[in-house]
């Protein structure tokens, strides 16, 4: 019993009983001025160019949103689309959203008014009063049984309100839901998210790395060296590095924060001066040669070179300290991108499969469709990425 009563409890209920009343609005009022049955036939033609409007589709789904489903406009996981209709299909549903809403909108109000009165008139006519002509036009005269019919017509009101709740429900996720070309779009948003996502753990762990990388390695070598002009450097090293490092942070932080914001303008290529210092502040003796247009790299391709770079120079400090470095930058005939940093092999050499970084830098070149290769090479570890520029 407590369940048949619980739609009753539920505001959402109501509101879709209010949602159909709301589509008879206007030709209820039109009835007024002219009382004929074809009316309502024009009504119904009348709403098939309206709704062949894109703008339709926002509004119906913001209604339907709102008085159908109990969700605002703004929460997710409705099934229920706002955005205006893209096709010629879209346009189509809505039409016959619209009709179908305006046909069961003025059955389910013709006989929930009609019930409402029918109750009335039987429990008047139980007590011996007069009553109009609905529909106890069937029943003779005045009788105390008629009271009894009360409950059934109740009964009768309540289903038609709750059945006709979920049917108008049921249709408007049907025809107002979303498209496959709907569903496509929101996968490639998903998706683009999630990639997002990757990027910005990738980003966070390169720079951060570095940063903590470079701290640690200059903080052990001023301690070792006991010289104070060399802790100043030391120390000079570790703001500049950390500074950068909260730069990158609290960008990638907005972006979180804000993701409707334009992401921020990232280091390139062309800021690689940047990582060459601080891993010679460091104590590594960087040898770097540049060739080509560097300045000129597509900014996905510079971008992540820079990326690739600083976690190459991280890898250097981190397990061999301050050795010599080769990093070798070149634009290859303006057709790929060639990044190479050489260091002699140490005890601790990192495995193809060890660490964050090394995977993150072959993640990087695979997703612009380059190649990259880490490990020994001659007596060096290499890291060698080519990335395409087209």
């Amino acid at each position: 019993m407590v369940r048949l009563l619980r739609p009753f409890g539920r505001a959402v209920t109501y509101t879709r009983l209010l949602h159909l009343f709301i589509a008879i609005v206007w030709p209820s009022m039109w009835l007024f001025v002219q009382e004929a049955w074809w009316t309502w036939v024009l009504a119904g033609v009348l709403l098939a160019p309206v709704g062949l409007v894109p703008a339709m589709r926002t509004v119906e789904g913001l209604q339907a949103r709102l008085l159908l489903t109990g969700h605002r406009d703004d929460s997710a996981g409705t099934d229920i689309v706002v955005t205006p209709s893209a096709s010629w299909g879209d346009r189509g549903r809505v039409v016959v959203w619209l009709e179908a809403r305006l046909l069961i909108g003025c059955v389910t109000s013709v006989f929930t008014v009609q019930l409402l009165i029918a109750c009335f008139d039987l429990t008047a006519s139980a007590f011996g009063r007069d009553v109009g002509e609905g529909l106890l036009a069937l029943l003779d005269g005045h009788a105390w049984w008629h009271v009894l019919l009360v409950p059934p017509a109740l009964v009768t009101l309540a289903v038609t309100v709750v059945g006709s709740g979920r049917l108008i429900t049921a249709i408007a996720r049907r025809l107002l839901g979303p498209s496959p070309a709907d569903r496509l779009a929101a996968l490639e948003e998903r998706t683009e998210q999630l990639l997002e996502r990757t990027r910005i753990a990738r980003e966070l762990h390169d720079s951060i790395g570095h940063a903590l990388t470079v701290a640690v390695v200059q903080a052990g070598a001023a301690r070792a060296a006991g010289d104070p002009e060399f802790t100043d450097r030391a120390l000079g090293a570790i703001e500049e590095t950390g500074r950068a490092a909260l730069e990158d942070l609290e960008r990638v932080l907005g972006i979180l924060r804000e993701s409707e914001r334009p992401v921020s303008s990232r280091p390139t290529l062309t800021d690689c001066d940047r990582l060459l210092e601080s891993a010679r502040v460091s104590g590594a003796k960087v040898d770097a040669e540049l060739t080509g247009p560097v300045d000129t790299l597509p900014g996905p391709v510079s971008r992540e070179g820079y990326r690739i770079l600083q976690e190459s120079l991280t890898n250097v400090l981190r397990h061999a300290g301050a050795v010599p470095v080769r990093v070798r930058i070149a634009v290859v005939a303006d057709d790929s991108l060639a990044l190479e940093v050489r260091n002699p092999l140490t005890a601790d050499i990192p495995g193809p499969g060890r660490g964050s970084g090394l995977r993150g830098i072959r993640e990087r070149a695979a997703l612009l469709g380059g190649s990259a290769r880490t490990g020994p090479d001659q007596g060096d570890w290499q890291v060698r990425v080519e990335l395409p520029l087209r």
